[in-house]
């Protein structure tokens, strides 16, 4: 039934182009930009390159009455490209944003011809991304098309100097957005035990390795912590090993993804990101409005997000000594870590609200000249 909606397209102002609607901080952030948009204004709507059904954010976009329309992942490249040309040719958006970087070539081919504006994404590390998308289509997505918006004022940087051909010629930069109306504070519940959070896919760049032995350098000094990590991935396995390896079976546990990330996060004292590699990370701004100290590497934009001293602590990534010696300082001085997160609630109201993202986006468009009617 779905498949037929290609011969139902209806016309859209803004078209979002995206990989994929399965639970993750990408496909989150267009959904908040979808909802807080004026959707009767701007009339968008969703493309996904490798549609599944059972994807997690599918009904949650389609419930905000935005058409998602399917492109089957078992199609080859061409007929991708192809289907998508024809679907933009029906649509005639005004605007086709790329919303994954591996499907920033199909957005820019798309419009060809067309009277529309593509814009292109990167949303974690530019050199890392370009990569991951092998050495065609990595090339293609990172020059083309030339205007490109950025979560991370890092990754544009990183772009900039590269000193590449194959890099865009403009570059907009919006940080994240997030709804400070589900991500409130709530007091942690009184107690001997420090519970300490990570949150994020299990794979090797997020480095769960090094919060475990934190965990366990916390058990060796005595600290009575529990810390718990949410998330999937193929790193699980080896994790839970490490676990059992530096014997924290006791006071380290391997969570499975979760949606409800305020509920963990209100159990928690402080959250942990260890990350060799970010751009924008939701998980950070979301602990800071639920009013959660943070501890971090300098990944991405973390140390803008992160006012060292103030609202969380920013480590060099493979500084494990200073890691480790700021989960004890947080670990053992509760009153510290409600100042930070107090500190870290103010700046997410200042900052990270929804209203922002959408002003941003907007005259990201109208900058690459796009009309605004």
């Amino acid at each position: 039934m779905r498949e037929s909606r290609q011969e139902e397209l209806m016309g859209c102002r803004l078209l979002y182009l995206v990989g994929q609607l399965a639970p993750g901080g990408l496909e989150r952030q267009l959904f908040y930009l979808l909802s807080a948009m004026d959707r009767e204004r701007y009339q968008p709507a969703v493309a996904v390159w490798n549609f599944h059904e059972s994807d997690a954010f599918v009904p949650k976009i389609e419930a905000l009455g935005v058409p998602v329309y399917p492109i089957s992942s078992d199609l080859s490249a061409t007929a991708k490209l192809n289907l998508f040309r024809r679907m933009v040719g029906k649509l005639a958006p005004e605007v086709v944003h790329s919303y994954s970087f591996y499907t920033n070539f199909a957005a820019c081919w798309s419009v060809r011809g067309t009277r529309g504006v593509a814009l292109g994404s990167v949303r974690g590390d530019f050199t890392l991304d370009k990569r991951d998308s092998g050495p065609v289509l990595g090339r293609l997505s990172a020059r083309w098309p030339r205007h490109q918006l950025s979560n991370s004022l890092a990754a544009a940087e990183t772009a900039r100097n590269s000193g590449n051909v194959f890099a865009p010629q403009r570059w907009f930069v919006v940080r994240n957005g997030l709804d400070l109306e589900r991500f409130r504070v709530v007091r942690a519940a009184a107690g001997p035990r420090c519970h300490i959070v990570g949150v994020g896919s299990l794979v090797p760049l997020k480095r769960w390795d090094r919060l475990l032995r934190g965990a366990a350098e916390l058990k060796r000094m005595g600290v009575d912590c529990l810390t718990h990590i949410a998330g999937e991935g193929p790193s699980r396995t080896m994790l839970e090993q490490q676990v059992r390896e530096l014997g924290i079976s006791d006071c380290a546990e391997i969570g499975g993804f979760t949606e409800d990330i305020p509920s963990l996060l209100a159990r928690a004292a402080f959250l942990v990101h260890p990350s060799d590699s970010e751009g924008c990370p939701n998980v950070v701004m979301e602990a800071m409005a639920c009013g959660r100290a943070v501890l971090a590497t300098d990944a991405g934009d973390v140390p803008a997000l992160v006012d060292e001293g103030e609202t969380g602590f920013v480590v060099p990534r493979g500084d494990d000594s200073t890691l480790f010696a700021r989960m004890v300082t947080l670990a053992t001085d509760q009153e510290l870590c409600r100042r930070m997160g107090s500190a870290g609630r103010a700046k997410a109201e200042r900052d990270f609200g929804l209203d922002r993202l959408v002003s941003q986006t907007l005259a990201a468009y109208r900058a690459t000249g796009w009309k605004d009617a």
